[in-house]
């Protein structure tokens, strides 16, 4: 079961998982956008409209899995809302700290860690059950280091966005809520690890690409399959004695 299946790098946790033999719920807000990514997978694979923010959404959704397949064995946690450079205009105002509107913040925290919350609960439970399954929680480098400013400077050095702090804030929480369930539910045959992904190159203009390569020690942004492996590993039986960790994908990001 992946949430946020349509978004960028949902569909390639789909596909990943779908090539590595899973049958995939493909879930997000837009029962036509899930039906799509499921429909481009092959037979056999599902399309659900989910809201992971409303506990009633999720149930729903336990009582079709029950039905139709009688557990689950992989969750991934993926739906997430994200303030991104490539969606703002110069002079984003509304980003700065000082600025940034409180009830943004909190539906990033609603969907970010509510969201979380509720289908670890309500679909891991499923796992606690049958004593078995792998949780992996979608989380980002920003949860371990806080944002660069510095990269949405402009070549004339004006700040023509600044990532908020609401979506760090949240990665962060997930992370924790990561290590809760490991400790929580490990005698239960769940595991649950985190898999913080690097930034992904995705229609961002070429000065900020540019930027964020030099950065990186690999000297690029991600692609949006370079995450596949991981996530495979992090599902399959090849870490079975790993649960309460982050695993850090980013091209060296965090590493200096």
């Amino acid at each position: 079961m992946v949430t946020g299946a349509a978004g960028l790098l949902g569909q390639k946790h789909c596909e990943a998982l779908a090539e590595a033999g899973a049958t995939v719920y493909a879930c997000d807000l837009s029962s036509k956008a899930a039906t799509s990514v499921a429909n481009g997978l092959g037979p056999h694979h599902v399309g659900v409209a989910l809201d992971v923010t409303d506990d009633e959404s999720v149930l729903d959704l336990r009582s079709r899995l029950m039905d139709e397949h009688g557990g689950v064995d992989i969750l991934v946690n993926n739906a997430a809302m994200n303030d991104m450079v490539e969606h703002h205009g110069p002079g984003s105002e509304s980003s700065k700290f000082e600025n940034y509107p409180v009830g943004l913040f909190r539906q990033v925290m609603d969907v970010n860690v509510t969201g979380v919350f509720l289908m670890s609960q309500i679909i891991g439970s499923i796992m606690a059950d049958a004593g078995k399954g792998s949780i992996i929680n979608i989380a980002s480098t920003y949860g371990v280091v806080a944002p660069d400013q510095r990269l949405y400077l402009s070549p004339s050095g004006e700040q023509t966005f600044f990532k908020s702090v609401a979506y760090p804030t949240s990665k962060g929480a997930v992370i924790m809520m990561t290590k809760f369930i490991a400790t929580y539910w490990g005698h239960r045959g769940i595991r649950a690890n985190c898999l913080s992904p690097g930034g992904v190159e995705n229609g961002q203009n070429e000065h900020f690409i540019k930027k964020y390569s030099d950065r990186t020690p690999l000297g690029r942004m991600a692609g949006s399959a370079d995450y596949k492996g991981s996530l495979v590993f992090l599902a399959s039986d090849a870490s079975r004695y790993m649960t309460g960790q982050n695993l850090i994908v980013d091209g060296g990001w965090t590493s200096w």
